[in-house]
């Protein structure tokens, strides 16, 4: 049986969500869930004040109890405490899987950077809402099992790493950010508008170059502008590569849905749990 601590380093999981993916595990021997009381505090924007979140995240994964941490929503919050976090994980940590998406990115990355557990990118507890959510969560399950029935598909010999593009165009130039050289590298978006997106890869691209190449995910709920852009998602990233040198392959099974496919970070968290 896989162990899986659930934790909210952003924003905060309604209890709703919380019975509904215990329900769909209910009776079962493959996995067990324990939701950290504090997905269900709130302060303010976030799932509990900076301390409470991170006591949280370091106590699920320095618990020698879980095999894995599953982050139960997105949010903005995590990058306030990602580093502290870092600073503080210990051996079992190191030896965890870890899966989430959205503003979470922040905490995958700085993970990645430091070696620490398998991690991937991929969906969230709270996904148990959306449409298909029943499905995004066996997806999820499944991997933090070990298995590789959910990866995204367009994955191949070389390391990948994926990102909400917002979530990236932050995360770059930190001192969460991973080296991402060789790396082919996924991004997705939602809710922004197209003219944004083409700021954000202005400035992402600018931290990039060196990488394998640049897939593109789905930019959806794309928001009605007053004035047309002029071009659409795929064009505006086949610019900013050709501007910066990166190669664009193409079209990727991620975005902010319930058919968000998994993208383990790196070759090694392709394989099976150790």
């Amino acid at each position: 049986m896989v162990r899986i601590a659930i934790c909210a380093p952003g924003k905060r999981l309604k209890r709703d969500r919380a019975d509904m993916v215990e329900a769909l595990v209910a009776g079962r021997d493959d996995v067990s869930l324990h939701f950290h009381e504090q997905c269900f505090a709130e302060d303010g924007h976030f799932a509990g004040d900076d301390g409470v979140r991170l006591r949280a995240l370091v106590d699920c994964a320095n618990d020698l109890a879980f095999d894995a941490v599953w982050f139960a929503m997105g949010g903005y919050g995590s990058n306030r405490i990602a580093a502290q976090a870092i600073a503080q994980m210990n051996a079992a940590a190191r030896a965890k899987s870890y899966l989430g998406y959205s503003d979470t990115g922040f905490l995958l990355g700085a993970l990645y950077r430091n070696g620490i557990g398998r991690v991937a990118h991929g969906p969230l507890a709270g996904d148990i809402r959306r449409e298909g959510g029943e499905r995004a969560v066996e997806r999820a399950l499944d991997w933090l099992k070990g298995h590789v029935s959910g990866l995204e598909p367009g994955l191949d010999e070389r390391p990948a790493v994926a990102f909400n593009l917002t979530t990236l165009a932050m995360l770059v130039g930190t001192d969460l950010a991973p080296d991402l050289g060789g790396h082919v590298v996924l991004i997705e978006e939602v809710a922004e508008h197209l003219y944004a997106v083409d700021r954000m890869l202005f400035h992402v691209t600018q931290h990039l170059k060196g990488i394998a190449g640049l897939r593109l995910g789905r930019i959806s709920d794309v928001p009605e502008n007053d004035r047309p852009f002029g071009t659409d998602e795929v064009a505006i990233v086949e610019d900013w590569c050709a501007r910066s040198g990166i190669p664009y392959l193409g079209r990727a099974d991620i975005g902010h849905d319930a058919a968000n496919k998994i993208v383990p970070f790196g070759l090694e968290a392709r394989g099976p749990r150790a």
